[in-house]
């Protein structure tokens, strides 16, 4: 099996820290050695008793597409709060692999797995494992160091692209899924997960499943439960709906109170209310290379003098957000936030 150079670093690393690293006393060196999976793995066919799910609104990773899946043990449930967010029990695993289809016009053809991430709850906190895919696409291998690997594909234009694809490493981990000093996932929570979904047995609400499935405390009605619009889709929600959806998953895992950019004072999560605090007419906390020149966060009808969209657009990393997890620009995410912009009404 050949890994590459950088991939035998990652994995040599990871053996030198088995004994020594105490996320090792809860990771295993392969994927396959879990058992998720139907072989072949490359397929994604979960064994029984582990859920499929999707999110509304997914974080940008320079369009790579993601599976996810999800395993509660036995005999225990998922409890849900008063702000509809989860109490994952200990041993709980999230699953998340990233993939590239070979042509993005053909969605169900022939596509190349590049890492599967697990977050795997113990006792007191949240791990975080990644995996990388070989070329042969029959094993990943726990790679605590990350990884990087050039990706090329046919894009939903017809257009060739290629990125060196950066898979981030356990502390990078950290920098994005950190809650009140906690890690912690960012997707499952009840807004994000209150959409159908189609199963092997049909066509069902996530939340509905989940239930019957007997992972999830019982819940109220879903139609009085909160909702996260797709900001993909043009005709889910207003425009606003759907820009504040975009920033929400791929802004406001820092950008919230509680989160690891909290002191900039710019809160872009769905439950924000604040115009000021959402960066209309804010000036930064900290000018620089970063502003771009430009006085506001955001300037309403005028989105070339926004900070926002100065810093969404780039690709430098002394200048770019979100600032990990991505090579490319999200042309259509980009152009979401400039319509949003636009629309604002100059009186804010």
């Amino acid at each position: 099996m050949f890994l590459g150079k950088k991939m035998l670093v990652a994995v040599c690393t990871s053996s030198l820290l088995f004994s020594s690293h105490p996320i090792l006393d809860h990771a295993l060196p392969r994927l396959s050695d879990y058992g998720f999976f139907q072989e072949p793995m490359k397929n994604q066919i979960p064994i029984d008793g582990i859920l499929p799910y999707t999110i509304a609104s997914p974080l940008f990773s320079d369009y790579a597409e993601k599976l996810r899946f999800i395993h509660v043990p036995d005999q225990v449930a998922i409890s849900h709060t008063a702000d509809h967010t989860f109490n994952f029990p200990a041993g709980t695993f999230l699953i998340k692999t990233f993939y590239y289809p070979s042509d993005f016009r053909k969605p169900d053809g022939a596509r190349r797995l590049i890492e599967t991430r697990l977050l795997k709850k113990t006792e007191t906190e949240w791990l975080a494992m990644p995996y990388v895919w070989n070329a042969e696409q029959t094993e990943a291998v726990l790679a605590l160091a990350g990884d990087r690997t050039d990706v090329s594909w046919i894009h939903g234009n017809g257009k060739a692209m290629n990125v060196l694809y950066s898979i981030p490493n356990m502390n990078q981990c950290k920098s994005c899924h950190v809650y009140n000093n906690i890690q912690q996932p960012i997707g499952p929570k009840v807004r994000n997960l209150n959409m159908d979904f189609v199963y092997d047995d049909g066509t069902m609400n996530q939340l509905e499943k989940w239930v019957s499935s007997g992972i999830l405390d019982p819940l109220p009605d879903i139609n009085t439960l909160p909702r996260t619009v797709n900001y993909s889709d043009n005709f889910d929600g207003t425009l606003d709906n759907r820009a504040r959806a975009w920033l929400d998953i791929n802004c406001a895992h820092c950008h919230r109170r509680g989160g690891p950019a909290e002191t900039s004072g710019l809160y872009l999560d769905l439950e924000e209310n604040d115009p000021t605090a959402l960066g209309v007419n804010k000036p930064p906390v900290a000018a620089g290379r970063g502003a771009g020149d430009r006085m506001y966060t955001i300037v309403p009808g005028h989105p070339e003098e926004s900070i926002m969209d100065f810093r969404i657009r780039s690709t430098d990393p002394g200048i770019m957000m979100p600032e990990l997890s991505r090579k490319l620009v999200h042309t259509e995410g980009v152009e979401l936030i400039q319509a949003w912009i636009r629309n604002m009404p100059k009186g804010e």
